[in-house]
């Protein structure tokens, strides 16, 4: 889903770029990925093991991608003199403070996902301290692939109602919104304008996952009333969720940048795309202000 994004708007800014899918290079294998970013001036990592779920029964698995492989990256990274941007997640941190977390918050994932992650971070930041750019992100909805935007609005025309979780907080982020921040930071990195380190690259604003599926509603026709709030105890997952994925943005302005746009302006781009149009027999509501 990121990665797609970020190759097009790499393509739409003329710059030239390679993606290498899973098929087309393995982050494990050492020999390979120092082929791969011989020539490179930014290696931007959006391989992962995203299968948080399954993460608790196979973790060693889920760290060889998220953990050992981004350290094979970082090395050859290292020897090629390449900046590289590794793309994280919230769920390195324990999901439990009052206020949005800082990027020098102390980390304490809760689940195996999150562990892998960490050990990604930590290799980033061990061989490239001046040279890597961990950017954390969460809630990643877009084009490509399954996420809960999509996934609510196909469900619009299977259910009259949906109960969906209303005591998880985050920001619901656009994948094309924070490709074009990767490809900034990336330029802003060459440029020597930005300090390696820690960026959250997660949406302004914050909301629960109620409060996004109503708002995917209500900007797509239907009636938000549709959406019933409910609690995390109505679905048990093997891996515990963070209950509070609201992150800090300050350190943008180290790199001369802004923080990303609030989550509704940027549900609001997204959803104005046809892979987002409402399916037919999704009901009708009333139309969003204008």
């Amino acid at each position: 889903m990121l990665g797609r994004d970020v190759l097009a708007v790499l393509e739409d800014a003329g710059i030239r770029a390679v993606g290498l899918s899973r098929t087309g290079l393995d982050i494990t294998d050492p020999a390979a990925v120092r082929a791969a970013v011989a020539d490179a001036a930014v290696v931007v990592n959006c391989a992962a093991w995203t299968d948080v779920d399954g993460a608790e029964t196979a973790e060693e698995a889920a760290t060889a991608v998220n953990g050992a492989g981004v350290r094979v990256l970082a090395e050859a990274c290292a020897a090629a003199g390449a900046r590289m941007l590794h793309v994280s997640t919230d769920y390195v941190l324990p999901g439990d403070a009052p206020l949005p977390y800082p990027e020098d918050a102390p980390t304490g994932p809760v689940n195996a996902y999150g562990r892998s992650k960490l050990a990604g971070e930590w290799a980033v930041a061990e061989l490239l301290p001046r040279d890597g750019y961990v950017v954390r992100t969460a809630w990643l909805y877009g084009e490509h692939g399954p996420n809960f935007v999509a996934t609510m609005l196909r469900l619009a025309a299977q259910r009259d109602t949906l109960d969906v979780v209303d005591d998880q907080h985050g920001q619901p982020t656009w994948s094309r919104a924070l490709a074009r921040r990767l490809v900034e930071l990336g330029l802003a990195a060459l440029a020597g304008r930005a300090p390696g380190g820690i960026y959250h690259g997660t949406a302004s604003g914050r909301t629960t996952w109620f409060g996004l599926a109503r708002e995917t509603y209500r900007l797509s026709g239907l009636d938000p009333e549709r959406i019933r709030p409910t609690d995390s105890s109505a679905f048990a997952r093997p891996a515990v969720r963070p209950a509070f994925s609201v992150l800090a943005h300050d350190r943008w302005a180290a790199a001369g940048l802004t923080p990303l746009a609030d989550w509704r302006e940027q549900l609001a781009g997204a959803l104005a795309l046809p892979a987002f149009a409402a399916p037919e027999g999704a009901g009708r509501g009333a139309r969003p202000e204008s």
